[in-house]
């Protein structure tokens, strides 16, 4: 199956909206033409600004927020016009319980050709025998996989959410930590790094029935030739999350899981930049079993338009331009882990080999939460993480959304500057730099457009 062509700057970039505050009715009217007008019949904006303007008044100040803020959380990115057109086509009002050939439902043959579409180029994208592509989340996969592989009351081993494990590692407010036996493992204090002898004395103590490998905020590159030894030695499955370093892995940025796991769960956007979603990779033994735990164990109809998108970005993944898209991530996301040392800031592991960053702002005189306040008001959107010490908080940056914006290098210092003088500043006298900050960072914004640059 050919994939299409890539998205070009003259055909993605979309005409931000300005922003203040959440006031959607500063947007000029532009933006919101820029929303307006449906292609194919598909979405029209225009209609859902005449039959609810409250509505319609909410999603121009997102796209206002977008445009006017720099966007660094590293689970965001900014999608295709077609991944967008799939999310929005007629394919949203099929019911497709089940999977092509084998549905509940007449009136599937074009549900059945986007899924089918969908499968082709994830296999062919990641190597893999198997892709279902149907969960509706990231944590959607990792419930099917623990379905396929595990009983309630089994023990699994998997980074402790509070050094950076995923809720759905053993959180005991999640479903995993309330139906499984989660051993917990961390990294090293001192160095941030995972501590793979640890990791493989914890599980022969604890003789896991599985073993997720994946965090929010590890930046470097797990040995998954490492994991996969621990898990055969102690008779384990191995699963690995790779929800962060998907795209990077289908840009050839980043090491691939597919042939140490027995299962890969992820999701479709982070740096993929298809839409919200998940996914899951295996070999043909575990097929049928992971595609009965995702339906009729886990959920129930997929999504079409959701499925149809997913095909859009593999199809976008598999380019020569995403490849390089995907390098440059990481290339701008060392070049902000540097720069943000240089300003004060303690980087986790010292540097990044992926696209997110882990910094300690304490030498700044201040912790990760307000930290992303001080820099929320200074127009500089991030989110807090766990701290290798598993006490406390940072920050965590990511440069999958400001790469895709046209971001380079230079950039990324001029980011990092921001950081160091709202978090420094602010620190030292709240909202006293601040205004000047917000001030260069909507200029910074201005200057990329949200959407493919």
């Amino acid at each position: 199956m050919a994939a299409p062509t890539a998205p070009t700057a003259a055909t993605s970039r979309r005409t931000p909206g300005t922003s203040a505050g959440i006031d959607a009715s500063a947007a000029p009217a532009d933006a919101s033409a820029a929303l307006a007008a449906p292609a194919d019949g598909f979405a029209d904006f225009a209609a859902l600004r005449r039959q609810d303007p409250e509505i319609a008044e909410v999603v121009l100040a997102e796209a206002a927020r977008q445009a006017d803020t720099v966007q660094l959380i590293a689970a965001e990115n900014f999608t295709s016009p077609a991944v967008l057109a799939a999310l929005a086509s007629p394919l949203a009002n099929k019911y497709a319980e089940g999977y092509p050939g084998a549905r509940h439902h007449s009136g599937c043959e074009p549900a059945d050709a986007a899924e089918r579409i969908a499968r082709e180029r994830a296999t062919a994208l990641f190597g893999a025998d198997h892709a279902n592509v149907q969960p509706h989340s990231g944590s959607a996969a990792v419930l099917a996989a623990y379905a396929a592989l595990l009983r309630p009351g089994d023990t699994v081993l998997a980074m402790a959410p509070a050094h950076g494990g995923h809720l759905t590692h053993g959180s005991p407010a999640n479903f995993s930590g309330r139906w499984f036996d989660f051993a917990g493992y961390g990294v090293d204090p001192v160095t941030g790094l995972l501590d793979y002898e640890r990791i493989r004395a914890l599980a022969r103590e604890r003789r896991p029935r599985a073993i997720v490998c994946g965090s929010i905020c590890y930046p470097r590159h797990p040995d998954y030739a490492a994991f996969r030894e621990i898990a055969d030695e102690t008779g384990a499955h191995l699963i690995v999350d790779a929800a962060h370093p998907l795209g990077l892995i289908a840009g050839g940025a980043a090491p691939s899981p597919v042939p140490y796991a027995d299962l890969v769960c992820a999701t479709t956007h982070k740096v993929l930049r298809g839409p919200r979603g998940g996914m899951l990779l295996t070999g043909r033994d575990l097929a049928e079993r992971v595609d009965r735990a995702v339906f009729p164990l886990t959920q129930g109809g997929a999504q079409m338009h959701t499925v149809a998108a997913k095909a859009v970005a593999f199809g976008e993944a598999a380019t020569p331009a995403f490849a390089a898209y995907a390098h440059q991530v990481v290339a701008n996301a060392r070049v902000l882990a540097a720069a943000l040392a240089a300003e004060g800031f303690a980087v986790v592991t010292g540097g990044t080999d992926t696209h997110l960053i882990a910094a300690d702002p304490a030498p700044l005189g201040t912790d990760g939460r307000t930290a992303r306040s001080l820099l929320a008001a200074a127009g500089l959107v991030v989110d807090v993480c766990p701290l290798p010490s598993g006490a406390g908080r940072g920050i965590r940056l990511g440069t999958a959304a400001v790469t895709t914006q046209g971001m380079g290098e230079r950039e990324m210092a001029t980011i990092a500057a921001l950081c160091g003088r709202a978090v420094r500043d602010g620190g030292r006298e709240p909202g006293a730099r601040t205004p000047r900050v917000r001030d260069q960072a909507r200029d910074l914004a201005g200057r990329f457009p949200p959407g493919p640059g």
